[in-house]
């Protein structure tokens, strides 16, 4: 995924189709000067439907559509014919979408699972025509029921990325060069804060041909709940990964202070993310020598770290080996 083609946050106007109106209408033929009622329903209008696809990995396909309709349905006649219903219209959407309202913020529906269909906006449904209305004291109705209006609103569209793991950090705590050296992702990567702006995924692959999907989200600073720095552009992404690996460079001044502050700018966004299984990941590993390691991973014992580098790949298969045991273990 090219940053200038991720995009995980798009905001479209949807409106349904209206239901086409009832007809009025009296049965005519050439032996019939003065037939009864015959006007018939019209047809329902088109929904807006939501779907997930597995194929997709960003809504950049939604954002330069910033109005979609639905078809209207279309009127009913004579002889108790129904209208065509409008075309529905289908948005397909990479799973971890969530939808919710502009104006209320209020969430319809989130989009988790491959074909999972979800109805955004019902369409009006097509007045009935005057026959409906025939009665023993109505004998001739002259009029028709029209068709309800559509629904209309602006709508957000939000993609939560689905991950396995997601890797949690300060800027240039090494995130971009793991994904990059545990799976096929290239990630750019450079000696600067915030060269990652956009998340990005890779598949690690594991013993006996398994693998699990890990993502790399832009770094965290402190206050990033506030919305400093990128903050809570991606902090959202964090929400649906399953383990957390949280990265935290061995030259670090104190390691204990920034898992400290990575944990409370979790806890400020959403407390449900502390419920997660974490891990600490001492990365850059090779600018230790075993005794400095030894003395580091005597002081943090209780975070239980791991260390590793993925430049000279010291550590990397007993990372592979937490990781999937914090995976498949309930």
């Amino acid at each position: 995924m090219a940053e200038t083609n991720f995009v995980d946050y798009v905001k479209i106007f949807v409106r349904s189709g209206k239901g086409g109106s009832g007809s009025v209408h009296f049965h005519r033929d050439k032996f019939t000067a003065k037939g009864g009622p015959d006007g018939g329903e019209g047809g329902r209008g088109g929904h807006i439907l939501v779907q997930g696809n597995a194929q997709l990995w960003t809504l950049l396909h939604l954002k330069y559509r910033k109005h979609i309709h639905a078809e209207d349905g279309q009127p009913g006649s004579g002889r108790l014919k129904t209208g065509a219903d409008g075309r529905d219209v289908v948005i397909e959407v990479p799973l971890g979408t969530v939808v919710r309202d502009f104006e209320s913020g209020r969430v319809h529906f989130e989009i988790t699972s491959e074909g999972q269909r979800e109805v955004l906006l019902r369409g009006g449904r097509g007045g009935k025509g005057n026959a409906f209305f025939k009665s023993p004291t109505l004998q001739t109705p002259r009029f028709a029921q029209p068709g309800e209006p559509g629904a209309e609103g602006w709508k957000i569209f939000e993609l939560k990325l689905l991950a396995d793991v997601g890797l949690v950090g300060f800027p240039n705590a090494g995130k971009s060069t793991l994904l990059a050296a545990v799976s096929a992702a290239r990630p750019e990567i450079a000696d600067y804060p915030f060269t990652t702006l956009v998340p990005n995924l890779g598949l690690v692959a594991y013993k006996d041909f398994k693998s699990f999907v890990m993502a790399d989200i832009p770094g965290i600073i402190e206050g990033a709940h506030e919305g400093r720095g990128l903050g809570l552009r991606f902090l959202r992404h964090i929400e649906r990964n399953a383990v957390l690996l949280f990265m935290i460079p061995a030259d670090a001044p104190d390691v204990r202070a920034a898992y400290k502050v990575l944990l409370r700018e979790l806890e400020m966004y959403n407390p449900e993310l502390l419920h997660k299984k974490k891990i600490v990941g001492i990365s850059k590993a090779d600018l230790l020598d075993q005794e400095l390691q030894t003395a580091l991973e005597s002081e943090i014992k209780d975070l239980h770290p791991v260390f590793f580098s993925a430049v000279t790949g010291q550590g990397i298969p007993q990372l592979k080996d937490t990781l999937w045991h914090a995976l498949t273990t309930p």
